[in-house]
C-alpha cells in the first residue's frame, strides 16, 4: 500500500498541475475554435440559403427575369474565378481537397497556405457570391476547409502540436455541423480525410464533433436535414432497384470523378501561361452553359439542388431527365475553379437518377431517391461508409440500413473500375505539388539572398510543428 503522505504529495502536484494556465490554454482554445466551426457554419448555412432565394427570386421578377442567368452567371463566375485566384489563393473548388493536403504536408508554414483565416472569408463569401449568381455548387465542402483552417488557428494560439489530428477534428466537425451528422463527422474523418486513421486523434475529433454539434444545435435546433423517410427493399423490383443504383449511380459517379481530375490537370497546363485571366474566362464560358442549362431546365439545376432531393424522398417528382442537367451543371462549376462544394449537388443527382430509375420499375419513388444517392455519392467520392453513414443521418431511415450499405459498396466497386483515384485525394495532389514548389522556391530565394534556409519566422508562421 502506498504510503500516506506520498499521496498527498500527489495530490498537491496535481492540483497545481490542473491549476496552471499553461494546462488549460490549449484546452479552452480547442473548445472555443469547435464552437465558433458549429456557429460559423449556422450562419454560413443561412447566408447561402439566403442567397439562392434572391437568384430564385431574380429570375421571377419581371417577363424577362427567367434570362437573366444569361447575364448575372457568366459574370459572377468570372468574378469569383478572378477574386479567388487574386485575393484568396488556394480557396478555389470545393476544399476538402486542400484539408487533405494541408494534412499530408510536415511544414507549418506550408498547412498555413491552404488552410488559414483569409480563406475562411474567402472561401465563405464566394461561395455565397456563386449561389447567388446560379453555381450548381454547395455550402459543406467549403465548411470542411473553414473547420479545418480554424483548427489551425487555435494550434497556433494554444501552441497545439497535433496540427495534423486538429486537421483532422476540424473537418469533421465542419461535415458534422454542415449537416447535423455526428456519426457522419466521425465516419468522413477515419476514411475520407486520412485514410489511415491515428487512434490518437480519437478524443479530438469527437470533442470537436461534439462541441460544433451543440452550437450548431443551440442556433439552428435538433433537425434531419432532409426529413424523415422510411423506405424498405422488400419486393424483388426493389432489390432490382439496388443493384441498378448501386451498379449505375457508381459508374456515372465514377466517370464524373475520373473526367473532372482529368480536366483539372489539363486546365492547369493550359491556362500556364496567364492563369488569373484563362481561369476567369474559361469560368465565364462554364457560367454561360450553365445558364442556359439551367434555363432549359426551368431553373432546377441552379443552386444545391436541396429542394429537388428533398422532393423525391418525400415521394414527389421531378424532371425525368434532370439528373443529367445537374451532373453537367455541377461538373462544370467544378472544372470552373469557383469556390463551391460537391456534397449537396452530388446528393441531388443521385436522388434525381434514382427517382427516375424508380419511375421504370414502378417501386417506391421515395426507396428510388435515397438508393440513387448512395450509389452516386459513394462512386463520387468513393467512400461507402461516408455514403451510408451520411445518407442514413440525413433521412432518418434506419430501418433501410441493409439496403443502404449494398448500394453505397455497389457504387464504390463500380466507381473504382472506372476511376482507380478517388476525386478528393487527387485533387489535393495539385495542392501538394504547388506546395512543394513553393517551398523550393523559398529555399532559392533565401539561398541566392546569401543567408542559410530556413523556416519562415513571423506573425504569419505556425507555433506549432
Amino acid at each position: 500500500m502506498r504510503p500516506r503522505y506520498k499521496n498527498v504529495k500527489m495530490f498537491r502536484r496535481s492540483r497545481v498541475m490542473w491549476g496552471s494556465w499553461r494546462i488549460w490554454e490549449p484546452r479552452l482554445v480547442f473548445w472555443f475554435g469547435a464552437l465558433a466551426i458549429g456557429v460559423i457554419s449556422v450562419l454560413f448555412a443561412r447566408a447561402a440559403d439566403r442567397a439562392q432565394e434572391l437568384f430564385d427570386t431574380l429570375r421571377h421578377t419581371t417577363e424577362f427575369s427567367p434570362y437573366l442567368p444569361l447575364i448575372i452567371t457568366p459574370l459572377g463566375f468570372m468574378f469569383c474565378s478572378y477574386i479567388a485566384s487574386t485575393v484568396f489563393p488556394n480557396s478555389q473548388g470545393s476544399g476538402i481537397p486542400q484539408a487533405i493536403a494541408a494534412r499530408h504536408l510536415h511544414e507549418p508554414q506550408l498547412q498555413h497556405r491552404l488552410l488559414n483565416l483569409r480563406i475562411v472569408i474567402g472561401k465563405i463569401a464566394l461561395t455565397i457570391v456563386g449561389l447567388f449568381c446560379g453555381a450548381s455548387i454547395g455550402r459543406e465542402g467549403p465548411t470542411v476547409q473553414v473547420g479545418a483552417s480554424i483548427m489551425i488557428q487555435t494550434a497556433r494560439l494554444g501552441k497545439m502540436i497535433q496540427t495534423k489530428g486538429l486537421i483532422v477534428a476540424g473537418s469533421a466537425a465542419g461535415i458534422a455541423a454542415a449537416f447535423n451528422t455526428p456519426l457522419a463527422g466521425i465516419v468522413f474523418a477515419i476514411e475520407e480525410m486520412s485514410r489511415s486513421y491515428e487512434s490518437r486523434a480519437n478524443g479530438l475529433v469527437i470533442s470537436a464533433i461534439v462541441l460544433s454539434g451543440l452550437a450548431a444545435i443551440g442556433l439552428a435546433g435538433n433537425y434531419t436535414y432532409f426529413g424523415y423517410a422510411s423506405a424498405i427493399a422488400v419486393k424483388p423490383e426493389d432489390w432490382l432497384a439496388v443493384v441498378i443504383c448501386g451498379v449505375g449511380g457508381g459508374v456515372l459517379g465514377g466517370l464524373f470523378s475520373l473526367y473532372s481530375l482529368k480536366a483539372a490537370r489539363r486546365l492547369k497546363r493550359w491556362a500556364q501561361p496567364a492563369p488569373v485571366k484563362r481561369m476567369a474566362l474559361f469560368a465565364g464560358l462554364c457560367g454561360l452553359i450553365i445558364a442556359v442549362i439551367g434555363i432549359g431546365f426551368g431553373g432546377e439545376t441552379f443552386g444545391t439542388g436541396y429542394s429537388q432531393a428533398k422532393t423525391v424522398i418525400e415521394g414527389g417528382s421531378i424532371n425525368p431527365g434532370y439528373f443529367v442537367g445537374k451532373l453537367v451543371a455541377t461538373f462544370l462549376s467544378l472544372a470552373s475553379g469557383i469556390p463551391g462544394g460537391l456534397f449537396a449537388p452530388s446528393l441531388s443527382v443521385g436522388a434525381g437518377f434514382g427517382s427516375s430509375v424508380a419511375t421504370v420499375l414502378g417501386i417506391s419513388v421515395s426507396l428510388g431517391a435515397i438508393l440513387g444517392m448512395a450509389g452516386y455519392f459513394a462512386g463520387v467520392v468513393q467512400s461507402p461508409m461516408t455514403a451510408f453513414v451520411i445518407i442514413l443521418e440525413m433521412t432518418d431511415n434506419h430501418d433501410g440500413i441493409i439496403t443502404l450499405m449494398a448500394t453505397s459498396m455497389l457504387g464504390y466497386i463500380a466507381s473504382r473500375v472506372i476511376s482507380a483515384e478517388p476525386l478528393y485525394h487527387g485533387l489535393s495532389r495539385a495542392f501538394i505539388a504547388d506546395s512543394i514548389k513553393y517551398q523550393r522556391a523559398q529555399v532559392r530565394t533565401t539561398a541566392d539572398d546569401g543567408a542559410p534556409a530556413k523556416e519562415k519566422d513571423g506573425p504569419d508562421a505556425p507555433r506549432s510543428a
